[in-house]
Parts: C-alpha cells; sequence; structure tokens
C-alpha cells in the first residue's frame, strides 16, 4: 500500500480549506451587519446562535441524507445551499430574513460536514486514516487562520461584501467536487478483505472507542468551538484588563499550537495506534484549558492558550480516525459521523451557557477549570478502550524492522 492520500482526500481538503478561509471572510462581519437593523447585542448574537443550532438540529437528518445520496452529491448539495443562503444575506431588508437565512445555512454546513466526513472516513486507507485527517485539519485551520485577515480588507469596503465572496468561494469549493470526484469514494475493505453492512448510530455505539469518542469530542467541541470564542475573549479582556487586539493574539496562540502538531499527530496515529495521541491530546488540552482562568499576565495566558493548542492538535486527527476505524469498511455510515458531529456541536452550544453561569455565579477560573476537568473524565474511557488501528498496517511495523530487514519474515515482528 502506497503513502500517497487518494484523489478525494486531496480534493476534500482543498474544498475543506476554501470552506474555511470563506468563513472567516463572514465571521466578524455578521454581528457588525446585525447590528445595523437597530437590534440589540443580544439579538445579534442570535444571527450566531441561529447557526449553530439548525446545524446541530441538521446533522442527524444529514446522516441520512448522506446514506441516500452519497457522500459527493451530499457535499455539494450542503454546499449549494450554504451558497445561495450566504450570498442572499447581502440582500436583506430587515433582522428575521438575516436569522432565517443563517440557520439555513446551518443545515447546509450539516450536511456537506457530515458528508465530508463520511468521505474522507471511506477514501482513505486505514493506515492512512490518522494522516488524512491530520492533513485536512491543518489546512482547515490555516484556512481559519487566514480568513479573517484576509476578510479585514472586505469589511472595510462594506459589510455586504464578505457574504458575496464567500458565496463565490462555496461554489469554487463545490465545482472542485463535481468536477474531480466523479464517483463517490471506494468502499474500503477490512482487513479480511469482506466489504461490512451499513452501520447504523446504535451500532456504533455498542463500540466503547465510539462511546468515548462522543465523550471526547464534546469536549473538545466545549473547548475549542465554545470556550475560544466566547469565554476567551471576556477573560482577556475584563480579567486581563487588555483590548481586543490582544483578545485575538490569545487565539492566534492556541491556533499555532493547533498547527504545529496536527500532521505530526495524524501520522503518530496511524504508526502507533489512535489511543495513546487522543489520552495525551486530552490530558494536554484539558489540563491548559483547567488553568487559563489562574492566570495574571497575559503572557502566561498565552503560553497555557499555546499549550491548550498543542492538545487539542493532538487528539484531533487520532480522534477522527478511531471513528473511521469504527466504520471500517461498511457501505454507509451518515448516522455515525452524524452522531460524532452532534456531539461537537453540542458542546459548542452548551458549554458557553454553562460556563457563562459559572463565570456570572462563581468566577472565570471556576469556569475554566469546569470546561478542563470534563476533558480529563474522557481519559478514563479512553484507556478502556481497545485500539482501533487494524492490524498489519505497514506504518504499524517498527522502524527498525523497516529498516533492517525487508523480508517479511522480520517484517512480521512490528507492532500489530
Amino acid at each position: 500500500m502506497g503513502n500517497k492520500l487518494p484523489l478525494e482526500v486531496r480534493v476534500l481538503v482543498a474544498a475543506g480549506f476554501t470552506v474555511s478561509i470563506g468563513y472567516g471572510f463572514v465571521a466578524p462581519a455578521i454581528p457588525l451587519y446585525a447590528r445595523e437593523f437597530g437590534i440589540s447585542y443580544v439579538a445579534a448574537s442570535a444571527v450566531v446562535s441561529a447557526f449553530v443550532v439548525s446545524r446541530l438540529l441538521g446533522s442527524a437528518p444529514a446522516g441520512r441524507v448522506v446514506d441516500r445520496l452519497g457522500e459527493r452529491d451530499s457535499y455539494v448539495l450542503g454546499l449549494v445551499i450554504v451558497t445561495v443562503s450566504t450570498g442572499a444575506c447581502a440582500f436583506v431588508s430587515d433582522y428575521w430574513q438575516l436569522v432565517l437565512l443563517r440557520a439555513v445555512s446551518g443545515i447546509g454546513s450539516a450536511l456537506f460536514t457530515v458528508a465530508g466526513g463520511v468521505l474522507l472516513a471511506r477514501a482513505a486507507p486505514p493506515h492512512l486514516r490518522g494522516r488524512a485527517s491530520g492533513v485536512y485539519s491543518t489546512f482547515f485551520v490555516l484556512g481559519g487562520i487566514s480568513g479573517p485577515l484576509l476578510g479585514a480588507g472586505l469589511i472595510a469596503v462594506d459589510l455586504r461584501t464578505p457574504f458575496l465572496v464567500y458565496g463565490g468561494a462555496l461554489l469554487v469549493a463545490a465545482l472542485l467536487m463535481l468536477v474531480l470526484v466523479r464517483r463517490p469514494a471506494a468502499t474500503v475493505p477490512t482487513v479480511g478483505g469482506a466489504v461490512e453492512p451499513a452501520a447504523g448510530f446504535t451500532d456504533a455505539l455498542r463500540h466503547p472507542a465510539y462511546r468515548a469518542a462522543l465523550v471526547a469530542n464534546f469536549a473538545n467541541g466545549w473547548m475549542v468551538s465554545g470556550i475560544r470564542l466566547s469565554l476567551v475573549p471576556l477573560f482577556v479582556v475584563e480579567g486581563l484588563g487588555r483590548g481586543g487586539s490582544w483578545a485575538s493574539a490569545s487565539l492566534a496562540a492556541f491556533a499555532a499550537g493547533n498547527a504545529v502538531v496536527l500532521l505530526r499527530a495524524g501520522v503518530w496515529s496511524d504508526r502507533k495506534g489512535r489511543r495513546a495521541p487522543v489520552v495525551i491530546g486530552l490530558l494536554l488540552s484539558g489540563a491548559g484549558t483547567g488553568v487559563m482562568g489562574l492566570a495574571d499576565s497575559f503572557a502566561l495566558f498565552a503560553a497555557v492558550s499555546f499549550v491548550a493548542g498543542l492538545g487539542s492538535g493532538i487528539l484531533t486527527p487520532p480522534l477522527n480516525a478511531s471513528v473511521a476505524d469504527v466504520l471500517g469498511g461498511r457501505s454507509r455510515g451518515g448516522p455515525v459521523l452524524a452522531g460524532f458531529q452532534m456531539s461537537a456541536d453540542l458542546g459548542g452550544v452548551t458549554g458557553p451557557l454553562i460556563t457563562g453561569a459559572l463565570v456570572s455565579g462563581f468566577s472565570f477560573g471556576v469556569a475554566f477549570a469546569a470546561t478542563g476537568i470534563w476533558a480529563l473524565l474522557s481519559v478514563p474511557l479512553w484507556l478502556r478502550a481497545p485500539e482501533t488501528l487494524p492490524p498489519g498496517s505497514p506504518d504499524q511495523q517498527a522502524p527498525s524492522a523497516r529498516s533492517t530487514d525487508s523480508s517479511s519474515s522480520r517484517a512480521s515482528q512490528g507492532r500489530g
């Protein structure tokens, strides 16, 4: 088996980068645009919530759609829905039209996210699943970093411009999928060569690794989508007495830690297994997040943010790969990937609400500590879960065995 990522994966990486950088165009503009309709700050935040909630509610139906239409066509359909609804945002005449269109975009986002997860799981061979997830996540993070920087110029032109540009970027991503991925990814056979039947959500729940992945993904969604975007900026401004630009710098420190290790974590999980990097990632991200509230200077806060980013970067590729391992060679697995995606979205929705209440009732320190503890509580589940990396993968073999003896008998001594 070669080490080159399949065409479907490479196209998905390019499409994901396009989506990520385009979302970076509109994310800063959304609340500012909403405020132009003369509404309150709470109502402006509801525009963001409408997208998140509809994405969460749309994930389960999206899994069934993916199984019916196939991952490529579902991905394109999701992109088209977001393209139309995002472009239409530039022409709304009142606040509620904007809320409705963002909710529709959330449904489309759920569809192409689930479809992309199924495509990534099925197209990448077992010995490249961690690497494929690492490459995809790295480019997605890079798009998320560069998008707001490039989008700042668009906002300066007009608050409606980012929506039109993002719609165009999504159209490019849809065309990439249609032109370059001409048919669904081939079903990946199991080690024995057989193709397993379709996988349901309840089937996957019987696997300890999948249950552990749901809990860990909830914690990761709470930390990354919830705390990083809601609590961190507030703590930097109100807890450390810094300006808004310093809050952006702290987010950049997290993203830098994330980007540094994503590729390496994917390769590591393909060679040594999924469980060890998941546990290490949970420990680092949980500990880093848990002590954020104790920082009394921005330098210390940025340092622990970087550590938390490292943990999240180590965690993400093997976590995604473990779910793909559970899915295995099954012909359909939309509900399985939808459940996994919903766990992160649920963490991203409930995390800010819980921590907001903890800040109001106690302190920033308690809120950060509660988030870190939840991540650490996921560790025992993973310690009890079986390793999911299929045996017999070339990357599982010990480097010394590959380099000192190329015979099949010596290679078989590699780690199984």
